[in-house]
């Protein structure tokens, strides 16, 4: 039994802590989360806490902001649009590099999704294979992993012969099915499931996951300003959002198909369907299993390795120092 599901357990207890906590802010205290990219179930976890009330339980009074193509959570975070964002983690460390002190107090995905996927008929077998071929690569901070890659690899990403042509891949797929580019980036939770969905069968694709290839780099974690950090109250409202959306992602792994709908209700634009949805869903759970919210230094010292080495031009540059902190996940399992 989980440290979250003893918490359902004990819904009373929590309700009654978080109210006292809220009252000595003044009544309910309000949190505005920046999502990585739009409304869909690879945020399930946080709609499943704010659907069965989790947050309300912990005096908390959550704003889920969807992100998108023209939206940098960073960018929110700084300007004060948000009090925490979900963002990559190789992302993240390259803004905090650049001067945007971002600090990470939660990891809920503690595996990654990411993938190249290829087209068989290209004879792509090995990342080898790659030199002199087109390859689709996303952008807005999420082309680090890739170019980590590519490094640690040997393989320049600027053409040739002995390189990868890059194309600034959309978030979508078509490079693939017109044939633009001999692999594309796609998410085992999306992307890939499109791929299926357009009628290219699994065996008609090759595909690369970066866990495989010993460089994948930690994905969806939660990142807030330093200098909030120093404010208890703060701490303390994290504290109880973290905890409570924990009990979200458990939820939603529970109940796939539930969360899924949760997350539809929330879609304003209309542009998700249910089976894909619910496709994410359980592919998601896949990536959160296991996970309390805890940081794990291992894989945050594995993805900082991963940055910094291969090549002559690294994602970053120096070893990170105070870009994480467990205050807020130490108090949240403390209650």
């Amino acid at each position: 039994m989980s440290k979250y599901t003893l918490i359902g357990m004990t819904a009373g207890l929590a309700l009654a802590a978080g109210a006292a906590s809220a009252d000595s802010h003044g009544g309910m205290d309000d949190v505005t989360l920046q999502l990585k990219w739009v409304t869909q179930a690879q945020f399930g976890g946080y709609y499943a806490a704010l659907e069965n009330g989790f947050y309300e339980e912990e005096g908390l009074n959550v704003t889920i902001r969807p992100g998108g193509p023209d939206i940098a959570p960073v960018q929110v975070l700084m300007g004060g649009g948000a009090d925490v964002m979900v963002d990559w983690m190789p992302s993240a460390l390259a803004a905090r590099e650049q001067g945007a002190p971002v600090v990470n107090i939660a990891q809920p995905f503690v595996r990654s999704g990411m993938m190249l996927t290829c087209l068989a008929e290209t004879g792509i077998t090995t990342p080898e294979d790659f030199r002199g071929r087109t390859l689709g690569v996303w952008f807005f901070g999420n082309e680090y992993p890739f170019l980590s890659w590519m490094n640690h690899l040997g393989i320049p990403t600027d053409g040739g012969e002995n390189g990868v042509e890059v194309l600034r891949q959309g978030f979508n797929v078509d490079p693939l099915l017109q044939r633009q580019a001999d692999c594309i980036s796609t998410m085992t939770y999306n992307e890939y499931g499109q791929v299926l969905d357009a009628g290219i069968t699994a065996d008609q694709l090759v595909t690369f996951k970066y866990e495989d290839q010993g460089v994948a780099t930690l994905e969806d974690g939660l990142y807030v300003l330093e200098a909030n950090l120093e404010d208890p109250a703060f701490v303390d409202r994290m504290a109880r959002f973290v905890r409570a959306s924990m009990r979200g992602w458990e939820w939603a792994a529970e109940h796939p198909e539930e969360a899924a709908m949760m997350v539809l209700d929330n879609d304003e634009t209309g542009a998700q369907t249910e089976a894909h949805q619910i496709f994410m869903m359980n592919e998601v759970a896949l990536l959160t299993a296991g996970s309390t919210g805890v940081l794990d230094e291992d894989a945050y010292n594995r993805t900082v390795q991963t940055l910094l080495g291969g090549g002559s031009d690294p994602v970053i540059t120096a070893e990170p120092v105070g870009a994480f902190t467990h205050v807020v996940t130490d108090a949240a399992m403390a209650n």
